[in-house]
């Protein structure tokens, strides 16, 4: 059973930036693939960021592209999403998932394709 655990949310003003991390356990980590969904208030989770198994691919939603970045330190079981020029409208839930992959290239975008979750973490933006 993998769990996920994300850290660094807060509150920041538009215009700055947090870290975002996940650490896993459990299973084997470089064996999954990662994302980032995130759920503002009153509406539905979506979609943020994915990286691949071995971490050479990424992919984003188009409203955070250039601004967020996500990485992978399979050595530290742990994924991250660096969050550059926030704004109010970035404010969310930001929630981890993981999926066991036989591929390495490839990444997943979808909610129903990952397996597991975090609890969340809360990113505010204010204006």
């Amino acid at each position: 059973q993998v769990q996920l655990v994300e850290s660094g949310g807060g509150l920041v003003q538009a215009g700055g930036s947090l870290r975002l991390s996940c650490a896993a356990s459990g299973g084997t980590s470089s064996s999954y693939a990662m994302g980032w969904f995130r759920q503002a208030p009153g509406k539905g989770r979506e979609f943020v960021a994915a990286i691949t198994w071995s971490g050479r691919s990424t992919y984003y939603a188009d409203s955070v592209k250039g601004r967020f970045t996500i990485s992978r330190d399979v050595a530290k079981n742990t994924v991250y999403l660096q969050m550059n020029s926030l704004k109010p409208e970035d404010t969310a839930v930001y929630y981890c998932a993981s999926v066991y992959t036989y591929y390495r290239e490839s990444y997943y975008y979808r909610e129903h394709e990952y397996a597991y979750w975090g609890q969340g973490t809360q990113v505010t933006v204010s204006s």
